[in-house]
């Protein structure tokens, strides 16, 4: 008896490693669905929004390093379903996103929710197509995912018209990673690292100040990284949102590349000689607004697909896999010597001058880290408090989902990251994203403690997803962090204007709307009693919501937002404000 498409589709993806679909049902692939709930061993999400599901899909694929798959109906939810492929597309996660179309013979007509879906999504995937017979479906289904997964990982768009997935397919079955020929890629793959690795060396050797930008850390093995610096010498930063890479506290890290970084710890990237990317796109947040490298900087990229900045100087590019480039490094350095050698050596050791540049420089790092004390209003926390509080009390193998926004910055300059943790966050900017990547990571890794940070902007996007944990019971615990304003813009608006316009949040009670949600909720609005509340959190043992009072004068570390804005405005007026009346009682699970 032949298959119908979407059995075979469904075969396909299950044998490409794709365990977990994450969608809001649509009818226009309602046979998918039907065969992917039949299929034993796999898993159906049922979000509350696309943007929810693509983002789960893009966080799974984050953390497993293996494609995920979204699955969104025509025009609406394709339109929805967009801001998770665009974060794929900037993360470089690989994620595969299939779209209801209208039936075939209605095409071409304005029917109901039609839109080209492969000229729309072109812009924000390395592969976007249209199936135009049902016969190609599994054939660009194949295609599709070697695209994802291909020297430049990414996301990628089938759309498939209603009709064709009921249709008989009586084919073989094409292989996503085409012809068996791992041996051989293998041997390839070995003898390119090798390569790369000594044309890396030579060039580590000869620089007088090397240093190199990293993440993401499974990428570039983070075991792997710690050897390779050691041993060759060379300072390491972590590119924006990338510092699960490398342990904060090894005398080699020298700061995270992210937004506000004062100059003391940009100092070693401006003194370098030799600026080595590995795994990483250089955006322009890494890049400090594209001022790095500079002009007469040697650039060196190091990985696959990646996109080569617009370097006026030298640049090399090593198109191998960082991780084995690293490896092969790490290796062949039998003369640690013969490494690290440089004009005002030229018999260094581990100790030696390099080692003592990188120990001033770290230095600098961690005074920037250190928290340092500020007063709040009464009624609210300071961020940073909560911040270094969770860090003594969550697990070592915590993992942190982190949306964008001013609050943000807390946790990317006092957590302290370490090797053993892992950060998902979003380098496009986009909010919306911690929620359902915490749902996501709870999902595949349940033995875990995950942790999702997010503002009252974010959590108000897709915050509805902590209703999904509560269904699929995954106890993430979300501290959305309320100061009643988006932050980011408004200390935008405030340094540009001196005042503000559109930033208000309405004043919420976030732990009563979970409850209503089905999960716990916290409020927290006192210093005193910060340590007790997120040891409830943490030990609640259900999805849950702590409700994160902030001053929002705070603005960032280091800024109050009242010394932005013109005195006397009605905008300065605000910040005097309580971002929330303490209206919610406290939830003893």
């Amino acid at each position: 008896m032949a298959q119908t498409v979407a059995g075979t589709a469904v075969r396909q993806l299950v044998e490409a490693g794709v365990r977990t679909a994450y969608t809001v049902p649509g009818e226009s692939f309602l046979p998918l669905l039907d065969a992917w709930e039949a299929e034993p061993g796999v898993r159906l999400v049922s979000t509350r929004h696309e943007a929810g599901a693509a983002f789960m899909a893009e966080a799974e694929a984050k953390l497993t390093g293996r494609p995920a798959l979204a699955l969104a109906s025509r025009g609406p939810g394709a339109a929805n379903l967009a801001i998770g492929v665009h974060t794929a597309r900037q993360d470089q996660t690989p994620l595969i996103a299939i779209l209801g179309q209208v039936e075939s013979g209605a095409r071409g007509r304005e029917s109901f929710q039609e839109v080209d879906l492969a000229a729309m999504y072109a812009p924000l995937t390395g592969w976007a197509q249209e199936a135009r017979t049902a016969e190609e479906v599994p054939s660009l289904l194949a295609e599709a995912h070697r695209a994802a997964t291909g020297p430049r990982p990414g996301p990628v768009a089938l759309a498939v018209p209603a009709d064709f997935w009921t249709a008989a397919y009586d084919g073989a079955v094409p292989l996503s990673t085409g012809p068996d020929r791992r041996d051989e890629a293998a041997g390839r793959t070995d003898e390119s690292a090798g390569r790369a690795a000594a044309h890396l060396a030579d060039l580590l050797a000869s620089a007088h100040r090397p240093v190199a930008i990293c993440g993401p850390g499974d990428r570039v093995g983070r075991e792997t990284l710690r050897a390779a610096c050691e041993v060759a010498g060379f300072g390491v930063y972590s590119a924006f949102r990338r510092q699960d890479c490398f342990d904060e506290d090894h005398p080699h890290f020298l700061g995270h590349l992210g937004l506000g970084v004062p100059e003391d710890v940009r100092l070693a990237l401006e003194d370098a000689d030799l600026v080595v990317v590995l795994g990483t796109r250089l955006d322009a947040i890494t890049a400090q607004d594209h001022r790095y490298p500079l002009p007469h900087q040697h650039l060196v990229l190091v990985g696959t697909g990646l996109p080569r900045p617009r370097h006026p100087g030298l640049t090399t590019v090593l198109e191998a896999d960082p991780h084995d480039v690293l490896s092969a490094l790490v290796r062949s350095a039998t003369d640690r010597n013969a490494l690290v050698r440089n004009a005002t050596d030229p018999d260094p050791t581990p100790t030696g001058p390099r080692a003592t540049v990188w120990e001033h420089h770290h230095a600098a790092a961690v005074r920037y880290a250190r928290p340092t004390g500020e007063a709040t209003r009464p009624g609210t926390v300071h961020p940073t408090d909560v911040v270094t509080a969770l860090r003594r009390l969550a697990p070592d193998d915590v993992i942190l989902t982190n949306d964008a926004g001013n609050f943000s910055a807390f946790l990317h300059r006092h957590w302290g990251f370490r090797t053993s943790h892992r950060l998902l966050a979003p380098c496009n900017g986009a909010m919306g994203y911690a929620v359902p990547a915490a749902v996501a990571a709870k999902l595949h890794r349940p033995r875990n403690t995950v942790v999702a940070l997010v503002g009252d902007g974010g959590v108000l996007m897709t915050g509805q997803e902590i209703e999904t944990a509560v269904r699929y019971a995954a106890p993430i615990v979300v501290l959305a962090f309320q100061n009643g304003m988006y932050g980011t813009i408004a200390m935008h608006q405030a340094t540009s204007h001196g005042r503000l316009a559109g930033v208000d949040i309405g004043r919420l009670d976030l732990a009563t709307w979970a409850r209503g949600l089905g999960a716990a909720g916290f409020v927290l609005d006192d210093p005193a009693r910060i340590e007790a509340v997120l040891t409830e959190a943490l030990g609640c043992g259900r999805p849950c919501v702590v409700d994160v009072r902030t001053d929002p004068d705070v603005i960032a570390p280091g800024r109050r937002l009242s010394g932005l804005l013109d005195p006397g405005t009605p905008s300065a007026e605000h910040t005097a404000e309580h971002p929330a009346e303490p209206t919610a009682e406290r939830e003893t699970p």
